[in-house]
């Protein structure tokens, strides 16, 4: 059976849908916001214009950086052996054609992960998501107990009170309205964690950063036993705006 190609303009995918197995996440440098426009267009284009891939991929979509240079880029897959199948036989034609509309697409690292915890707070009716909120959380090693107990810490720090760094995660026991849920997704190498927040808009986070709390130097055990986990050797928390979504049609 032949699966076309669904497109959702700013629309997000089903981050904890059933089925999927891992997701592959990649950050692309286009440089300037002309060319962030320019290679949505392209890819809009490629993705549209062709029949699905694979039913085993389940959703690729994009998200525009803040930044005035970056793309996002989500996919989910029904495992590990339907992504290398694609690169074999599809991927290359496809982001050939994407490099042809926009030359010079710097593409930084590609991760794979699989999802570990959601918080409760779930897809809301009415509420729609106007920016994803990427937290990354960096270990100086492969240690894969060592990123779930990472995770495990952050929950127990949401139980025991709240911070300003957990609000820029969408993590609070009393968040702000703007929130709509985080999804932490640990890296199969071992050596990465991943929050995935949906909020209604940037300024909703950003409001949120800017209101009171109790700070990254918060005295409560909990939250100095996740700032001073030992191993973390960086990351990041970044804003984006979804742009497009694809997933298969019949």
């Amino acid at each position: 059976m032949s699966l076309s190609s669904v497109q959702n303009l700013n629309s997000l995918p089903q981050i904890a849908r059933s089925g999927v197995g891992v997701a592959k996440v990649s950050v692309w440098d286009v440089g300037t916001p002309e060319r962030q426009r320019e290679t949505i267009e392209a890819i809009s284009k490629v993705w549209g214009s062709r029949e699905w891939p694979d039913e085993g991929l389940l959703s690729y979509s994009v998200y525009i950086g803040e930044d005035g240079k970056s793309l996002l880029h989500y996919t989910q897959w029904a495992d590990e052996a339907t992504h290398a199948a694609f690169l074999r036989a599809g991927r290359a034609a496809r982001f050939d054609e994407v490099d042809a509309a926009v030359p010079g697409i710097e593409r930084l690292g590609l991760y794979t992960y699989e999802l570990y915890r959601s918080t409760p707070l779930g897809q809301v009716a009415g509420r729609v998501p106007g920016c994803v909120v990427i937290v990354d959380v960096e270990f100086e090693e492969p240690d894969p107990a060592r990123q779930r107990d990472w995770v495990d810490t952050v929950f127990e720090a949401l139980d025991g009170g709240t911070s300003h760094a957990l609000k820029a995660m969408g993590e609070d026991p009393h968040p702000h309205p703007g929130g709509i849920s985080g999804h932490f997704h640990v890296s199969t190498d071992g050596t990465r964690v991943l929050n995935y927040a949906e909020w209604e808009s940037a300024d909703a986070h950003i409001e949120a950063l800017a209101g009171p709390g109790d700070g990254v130097g918060s005295p409560t055990p909990q939250w100095t036993k996740v700032r001073t986990y030992p191993g973390v050797t960086g990351g990041g928390v970044k804003r984006y705006t979804p742009a497009l979504s694809f997933s298969a049609g019949v």
